[in-house]
């Protein structure tokens, strides 16, 4: 991974401005009343929040507008000097076809803080590898913030004004496996992560403090995606992992405790720190903001605690 390439800090009221929000759509439309509420609520805690012109496309299929219109809304959200930062409306399917066409010297010009996760994994993971961009992995217009209790206010307003924060038991984290670790934080949605392989957009997790998460993934097909991530050599050397809340994540008629089981089956020949819980990303409720890119560290203990050590944006 290439060096930082940390964006401006973004305080709430700075200065008495109401910051800027670009919000872009890089997958698939929302629902109309979803917009709305999501609107309404970034309203209210100060942002200023304007839609990029293909935003509330509705179509070709799924999508939320064509490749080419999406990319464009990327390309110029980040360039928009009436926006502090950048807000993909949801995610759902579609994203990957932007990543051909990223113009990386382009939005390494405007460098942002960008809040996506899901299926919007590969543009983030690509803008961290290859600018040094760290990824925001937090809450989305019209998936968290439309819902009352959707956002981890204290991540998100603590991740844009740079302060240092740490995450425990208050945000679902809990100890699988006990011990230490510290590394570079990275990762995101796990089955979009698999979905990367083999192509020129492959994650670089080696070596790293690894966040995973999914929803809906029965437990066998978790072993199996993390067994395609080992074989393709992108568990080489990482420090620990912390796993998500796993949203979903069950087998009708099998033990409540069976992914627990599998996670440290697959992970049976290693002995670095196993976290699981943490609402990031598919959650039920309250969407942390994780830093993709700071160094951090994981404490997996009677009290499991994940430390980001260092901002992910200047002063």
């Amino acid at each position: 991974m290439t060096a930082l390439r940390k964006p401006a800090a973004v305080p709430p009221n700075s200065a008495g401005q109401d910051p800027g929000i670009r919000i872009i759509a890089p997958a698939s439309f929302a629902a109309p009343d979803r917009i709305e509420s999501g609107i309404a609520h970034l309203r209210a805690l100060g942002y200023q929040p304007a839609f990029a012109p293909h935003a509330q496309e509705r179509g070709p299929l799924f999508f939320a507008g064509t490749p080419q219109q999406r990319l464009a809304d990327l390309h110029s959200a980040f360039a928009d000097p009436d926006s502090a930062f950048l807000m993909a409306i949801r995610g759902g399917y579609g994203s990957n076809a932007l990543l051909p066409g990223l113009d990386l010297a382009h939005i390494g010009s405007h460098p942002k803080p960008f809040f996506a996760y899901s299926d919007l994994t590969g543009i983030q993971l690509r803008l961290l590898d290859q600018l040094g961009l760290p990824a925001f992995h937090g809450p989305m217009a019209a998936a968290d913030f439309a819902l009352d209790d959707g956002v981890h206010l204290p991540s998100f307003h603590a991740a844009l004004a740079g302060q240092p924060y740490s995450l425990g038991p208050s945000e679902g984290l809990r100890t699988l496996r006990p011990g230490t670790a510290e590394g570079i934080l990275y990762g995101g949605c796990l089955s979009i992560l698999v979905s990367l392989l083999g192509t020129p957009w492959e994650p670089a997790t080696e070596g790293k403090l690894l966040f995973l998460e999914d929803v809906g993934a029965k437990p066998y097909q978790i072993d199996r995606m993390l067994w395609q991530l080992r074989h393709a050599g992108k568990l080489q050397g990482i420090r620990g992992i912390v796993f998500g809340e796993m949203l979903d994540c069950v087998s009708p008629g099998a033990s409540p405790d069976l992914l627990e089981k599998v996670i440290l089956h697959a992970f049976q020949d290693s002995d670095f720190p196993i976290a699981l819980g943490l609402r990031s990303g598919h959650v039920s409720r309250a969407n942390v903001t994780l830093t993709f890119g700071v160094q951090s560290r994981l404490v997996a203990a009677e009290s499991a605690q994940l430390h980001l050590l260092e901002p992910a944006v200047t002063a």
